[in-house]
């Protein structure tokens, strides 16, 4: 391979060319009327799609630099979902208007770094414009509207995941799976735990598009100590492989060669594994084990003074779980299969005791948090459908909304239908750059903050955009909204049409901040195929098998 320097007017062009075709495909999926995009897989039907993250890491140029411009959006795309879940298409049609505008200053001469401060001090006037729109998320009904909003519509979405919502509380677990049966929607509350502790190894991940693992009725071992060597595992080990399922380790720390082998065979197929460490310090992650030993039904939390050794181990003696859901941040223990639930409940009476004998507040709030985990169980929605297709469309949707929920319960709910972004323009009326090309980055943002209601307007197949953003800032009342479903003016929060907080404010943020970095990119080094490059014979297979212990 060769290294290449882009730079100038080339680099700019690509720079234009990439976003504006990210834009025009995230784009069109903007607001109830938006469009679905097909994603073309190497095996399998297309997958139709309205998710936006979806749709940016799909696209994968050929020419190298495409592809380096690419990766560098897809990274923003990606911490934008992983702060919300949601707010990508909103991120992707402010970014491509902001580095439109920018292009045309740079072209005309414009100094950009003046244009970048202006952009920047127009940014912080937007954020705090935003904050002050906020109203909060309490009833049901508001939950069930602000799902509906955020799955397209889909009112059934909405009331379903409000229903979760009061199942288990605002603060509760909610999970979405796949159902074998053709009911579009279903709830079920059953018993189960979410910790704030992830994978220790990606390598782990068993669903590689959303970096997870999920695993159907594990196996789960826990022990206090700390996993450095494999050998005192290896007989727990070799009897898990035989059982063809799956095993969860939460241990105080998976590392060195305990860690590497279990990845190891993880990677060759001989062990559906991962590892994760457990949750709390000092005695509270004594009692927290204690707490999920009860909940899967496990014999033994494996300690140092406990007579039983990791070694003496059978599978009778490990803990299970319907599923397990693990992401980078959390372990979600979904369904405990222990039928005995009166053990759950005397752990429940004994921690209530705790607290109210307890003369410290801070003892109390912990296990106030310790009875919320075990008490109040996992909400699970089951999405159905007649194909395959259908589910995943439909999945991508029910996660989208239920993202979106949280954020609005986390953060209030603004104005929605790109109108909460159009109103920020008054905080702006006031602000003066200390120059001509800084005053040009702040009419930039204004020109930016435009471009979503236009887009879901335009989706709308209405042409009659610049007529409802007039009438919308001559009537001075920023919660009148233009609903497309309707295509009439209605108030937000009475018609339901909001957006969450969280999700307007992180996606304008991330969209300036990836506009900066851009405005400022002076180059790029690429790989290019040499002449001397051949194509690889082939790599050698990887074996199975247990062979790596």
């Amino acid at each position: 391979m060769a290294n290449v320097v882009v730079t100038g007017e080339t680099l700019d062009k690509s720079i234009r060319d990439i976003i504006r075709i990210l834009e025009d495909a995230v784009g069109c999926t903007a607001g109830p009327k938006g469009l679905t995009i097909a994603i073309s897989k190497p095996y399998g039907t297309p997958e139709i799609t309205k998710d936006g993250y979806k749709v940016i890491k799909s696209i994968k140029p050929e020419e190298p630099l495409a592809q380096a411009i690419a990766n560098i959006i897809a990274q923003s795309a990606s911490q934008c979902n992983d702060k919300v879940g949601d707010g990508t298409t909103t991120c992707s049609i402010l970014t491509a208007k902001v580095i439109e505008e920018v292009s045309k200053a740079k072209a005309a001469g414009a100094d950009i770094i003046s244009i970048k401060n202006g952009i920047l001090k127009a940014k912080e006037l937007v954020l705090e414009s935003l904050l002050s729109m906020k109203r909060d998320v309490s009833s049901e009904d508001e939950i069930a509207q602000v799902a509906t909003i955020s799955a397209n519509g889909d009112k059934n979405i909405g009331s379903k995941i409000a229903q979760c919502v009061k199942e288990v509380g605002k603060d509760g677990v909610i999970t979405v799976e796949e159902s074998k049966g053709f009911k579009e929607l279903e709830v079920e509350k059953t018993d189960g735990m979410q910790f704030d502790r992830g994978y220790l190894s990606p390598y782990f991940v068993t669903n590689a598009e959303k970096m997870l693992i999920e695993f159907e009725n594990p196996y789960i071992l826990l022990t206090e100590k700390k996993l450095n060597i494999i050998q005192p595992i290896l007989p727990i080990l070799e009897n898990i492989a035989r059982s063809g399922r799956p095993l969860l380790i939460i241990a105080e720390d998976v590392e060195g060669e305990a860690l590497s082998t279990l990845v190891l065979n993880k990677l060759r197929g001989g062990l559906h594994v991962a590892a994760v460490k457990a949750p709390g310090f000092g005695d509270r992650r004594k009692d927290m084990l204690g707490d999920i030993a009860i909940l899967t039904g496990a014999k033994y939390v494996i300690n140092d003074e406990l007579a039983v050794k990791m070694e003496d181990l059978t599978l009778d003696d490990l803990g299970t779980a319907k599923n397990i859901r693990i992401t980078k941040d959390t372990t979600t223990l979904i369904g405990s299969v222990d039928s005995n639930s009166s053990n759950v409940q005397s752990r429940i009476n004994q921690i209530k005791m705790q607290i109210d004998t307890s003369t410290s507040d801070y003892d109390k709030e912990k296990l106030k948090e310790r009875l919320a985990k075990l008490s109040g169980g996992v909400a699970v929605l089951k999405v159905g459908g007649s194909s395959e297709v259908e589910v995943k469309e439909r999945k991508d949707r029910v996660e989208d909304a239920l993202h979106a929920t949280r954020a609005a319960v986390e953060e209030g709910v603004v104005p929605g239908g790109g109108t909460a972004l159009l109103y920020t323009l008054s905080s702006l009326d006031n602000l003066k750059g200390k120059n001509d090309d800084e005053q040009i980055g702040i009419n930039i943002i204004k020109r930016a903050l435009l471009a979503p209601i236009k887009r879901i307007i335009k989706n709308a197949g209405s042409e009659e955009a610049p007529c409802v953003i007039k009438h919308l800032l001559k009537q001075n009342d920023k919660e009148l909204i233009f609903n497309v479903d309707t295509m009439s003016y209605a108030n937000a929060f009475t018609s339901g049409v909001m957006d969450p907080l969280k999700v307007v404010r992180i996606a304008f943020d991330l969209a300036v901040s990836l506009a900066a970095v851009f405005m400022t990119l002076n180059a790029v080094v690429v790989d290019v195929p040499s002449k001397d490059d051949h194509p690889a014979t082939g790599a050698a297979g990887m074996g199975g098998g247990m062979g790596g212990f």
